[in-house]
Order: structure tokens, then C-alpha cells, then sequence
């Protein structure tokens, strides 16, 4: 009797050999991180940017520490005034970072994917063992890098100009304080990266994309502080103008403020770089229980007060990202 042969199908094969063979979504990803990355280092438009925001840098410091080297032995954080103070007429280096980062982040992001379909690139890209998740991630990743590179340096400029200047190394507070200051604004430069490529996801134009992306900055900026007042009126009206009325609408101007990355990152910034703020807004008798007129507060606590405008900053980074990944995964790509 003939023994029967079993004959497998060649597509009924285990499927963790074919996830094998087809490869992981993310492959080629570090290869786009670091093509991405040197075009960005290498570009015309980054340099003129840097050397802008390191002029910013140099100069405000350089006015600011005319100023602090008298109070040397009086501040125990006068490192963290570096940051703060502003001198005529110079703003202060938190006011000029404000400004220029997002600058930095859009002109990073504006033409990342539409500029790829102006030189007929994108289907050639995806040609090769790159998928979509990692070409976009990778984008991403690569202008989130270099903008973390570029204000780690000037972080590190200004820290050393401080110590040059004042003659003393920074305690190890003001270390920690300025770090955390650091990491807010990275991200604040974040929101307007995975802004401006949302923008590129949509129009297939930069020159478009940027001006959009740049129309947002612009409102939120200069706009959104007039329409909150008005919008707080109008969801919380004063009628027999109580003080749980006025407080009650203060509130709310407060919260609509907070839907402005430049407000979450300002009062980020003044929360852990001014150990003296004890709260955001009205100050209630309540909060100054116990409290000496003045004072310091710990780091813990100081973390715990900007806690919220940080994790806004992080999670409006990701939300804007995710955004792009879903309208980059939706688009049709032909050859």
C-alpha cells in the first residue's frame, strides 16, 4: 500500500517566518535618522539659525551677567537669573527662546514630506526596505534630535559663560532646575515640529505648509491671549459680581490660556526656574499657610507645581505626531 504524502502549501507556512521575511515596519528607521540629521546639521537655513540663536544667547547673558555679579553672595540661584532676568533692552533668554524655537522646529518640518513628492522621491524611498512608519518616525525623530542637539548647546554655553563670568560652579539644584528647563523647552520645540509636519502631511506645497504652520504660531502667540478674555466672559459671566464670580471667570480665562503651548511653556519655565512661585494665577491665602513670604520652594515641590504644563507640553507632541502618522498612512502613493 502506497504511503500517503503529506504536501504542505507553500503559503501555509508559520507566521512568524513570514513576519520574519516581510520584516519588522520599523526597519531602516536609524537610517533615516541619520541621513535626516546630517542634511539638517548641513543645511544653509539651520546654520543662519544657529548662529542667530547663539548671538541671542551670547549677548543676552552677557547683558544679564553685568547685572547679577553684585548679588553673587546674596542669591543662592543665581545661576537660574541667567535665564530670568531681562535688562534693557534685551528680554530675557526664556522671552528670545520662545520666539526662535519655534522658528527652528517649523523650518525643520515644513517641506519634510511634501518635499519628498515635489523631487519625486517618496515612491523610490518606500522602493526600498523602508516602510512608511519608519520613514515618517524617522523624519521625526531626526529634527526632534537636532533640535535637542542645538539647545543642549546653547544650554551648556550659557551654563559655561555663567561660570566663567560669576567665577563659582552651579549647585547641583540649579543644575537639576535648569535641566528640567532644558527638557520642557525640547519639547515645546516639539509641539511646533509635529505641528509643521502636519502640514507638510497635508499640503503638497511647502511654501503653504510653512505659512500655515506659521499662521498657528502667530495665533497662539499673539491672538490667543485677547480671545480668551473674551471667551471667559462669555462662558462665565459676571452678573452680580461676587468674588466666587470673578474668581470663578479668572479661572476660566486660566484655562483657556493653557491651550497655548506658549503658555504652558512660559509658566513651565518661570515654575522651575523662579523657586519663589508658589502658584500660577491667584495666589489664595490658603496656599500661603506656613509658608514664609519668599521662600524658596524644594524641587519636589517646584516639579509637582509645573507638573501639568509639562505633561501638556509632552502629550501635544505626541497627539500633533500621531496626527501626521494617521493622515501620512491614509495618502495614496504612486510611482
Amino acid at each position: 500500500m502506497a504511503q500517503a504524502v503529506k504536501v504542505q502549501s507553500p503559503t501555509a507556512q508559520p507566521v512568524s517566518q513570514a513576519r520574519k521575511r516581510k520584516g519588522s515596519p520599523w526597519t531602516g528607521l536609524w537610517a533615516v535618522v541619520a541621513k535626516e540629521m546630517a542634511d539638517h546639521l548641513s543645511s544653509v537655513r539651520m546654520q543662519i539659525l544657529e548662529v542667530l540663536i547663539l548671538l541671542t544667547a551670547v549677548g543676552t547673558v552677557y547683558a544679564v551677567m553685568q547685572g547679577v555679579r553684585q548679588t553673587v553672595g546674596q542669591d543662592p540661584f543665581i545661576f537660574l537669573r541667567l535665564f530670568t532676568t531681562a535688562r534693557e533692552p534685551l528680554p530675557a533668554f526664556i522671552g528670545f527662546l520662545s520666539f526662535l524655537v519655534p522658528l527652528i522646529a517649523i523650518s525643520m518640518s515644513f517641506d519634510a514630506v511634501n518635499g519628498e513628492f515635489n523631487r519625486r522621491t517618496m515612491s523610490r524611498v518606500l522602493a526600498q526596505p523602508i516602510y512608511r512608519d519608519a520613514l515618517l518616525m524617522g523624519k521625526f525623530l531626526a529634527g526632534f534630535f537636532t533640535l535637542a542637539l542645538v539647545l543642549t548647546a546653547i544650554w551648556l554655553l550659557v551654563m559655561g559663560m555663567g561660570i566663567l563670568g560669576l567665577g563659582l560652579p552651579p549647585s547641583g539644584e540649579e543644575v537639576a532646575r535648569s535641566l528640567i528647563f532644558l527638557v520642557a523647552t525640547i519639547f515645546y520645540g516639539g509641539i511646533w515640529l509635529a505641528l509643521g509636519m502636519v502640514f507638510s502631511v497635508v499640503f503638497r506645497q511647502p511654501a503653504t505648509a510653512a505659512l500655515g504652520a506659521l499662521a498657528v504660531w502667530l495665533f497662539f502667540t499673539i491672538f490667543w491671549g485677547m480671545l480668551t478674555s473674551l471667551l471667559a466672559r462669555l462662558i462665565s459671566p459676571v452678573t452680580y459680581g461676587t468674588a466666587q464670580e470673578l474668581l470663578r471667570q479668572i479661572q476660566t480665562e486660566q484655562a483657556l490660556s493653557r491651550i497655548s503651548p506658549n503658555t504652558l511653556y512660559v509658566e513651565a519655565t518661570l515654575g522651575i526656574l523662579n523657586p519663589a512661585i508658589r502658584s500660577f494665577g491667584i495666589l489664595l491665602p490658603t496656599q500661603l499657610e506656613g509658608a514664609i513670604v519668599g521662600a524658596p520652594l524644594p524641587l519636589a515641590q517646584s516639579l509637582m507645581l509645573i507638573w501639568p504644563q509639562l505633561t501638556g507640553l509632552i502629550a501635544a507632541t505626541i497627539l500633533l505626531f500621531a496626527l501626521a502618522y494617521v493622515l501620512f498612512q491614509r495618502q495614496e502613493i504612486r510611482a
